[in-house]
């Protein structure tokens, strides 16, 4: 496993980044990497055809988190973009955040089980066995079209750039 430190922060504390590989601009997104829908059944990323936003969160139940995913579901509303946030919560937790804050233009998938997209993505935060914060659009044909992976995970992403990829990758 590759290890990366001081790529991302939390609070200004460097952390270390480890997955298979650190993935960048024009790279396939990983292809079988299995996730969990909110009722516990599997799910593949990659196998949803079209433009797609993939965002990652250290945990729904966070202010950051929240406010990244509500953000996302309400300007991807009437985009024909499929916008994913994954996280390391338990599905359970997902589910029930979820239904709380009205979310239904962003399907929340989980990694707690084995964070496998997390490592394939190299995303994954050593210290807290958690994502760190990061946005890709995801074209067509499988290819990371923008990748973001903020620096502190304590700040949000830029939406707006992300946005416009993705309507550029439309």
């Amino acid at each position: 496993m590759a290890n990366e430190t001081g790529k991302v922060t939390f609070m200004g504390n460097p952390l270390t980044l480890i997955g298979s590989k650190k993935v960048g601009l024009g790279d396939k997104f990983p292809v079988g990497v299995v996730l969990l829908n909110n009722d516990l059944t599997p799910f593949k990323i990659d196998e949803v055809k079209g433009v797609k936003i993939v965002t990652t969160v250290p945990s729904l139940d966070t202010p950051v988190c929240d406010t990244q995913v509500r953000k996302f579901n309400e300007k991807a509303a009437g985009m024909n973009i499929g916008v994913f946030a994954v996280s390391a919560d338990l599905p359970f937790a997902q589910a029930r955040w979820c239904g709380g804050a009205g979310i239904k233009n962003v399907r929340t998938l989980s990694d707690h089980a084995h964070m496998g997209l997390a490592d394939a993505l190299g995303l994954h935060i050593k210290e807290l066995r958690l994502f760190a914060r990061s946005v890709m659009v995801v074209d067509s044909s499988g290819k990371i079209t923008y990748i973001q992976v903020v620096s502190e995970v304590t700040h949000e992403p830029d939406y707006e750039a992300a946005l416009a990829a993705a309507k550029k990758a439309s």
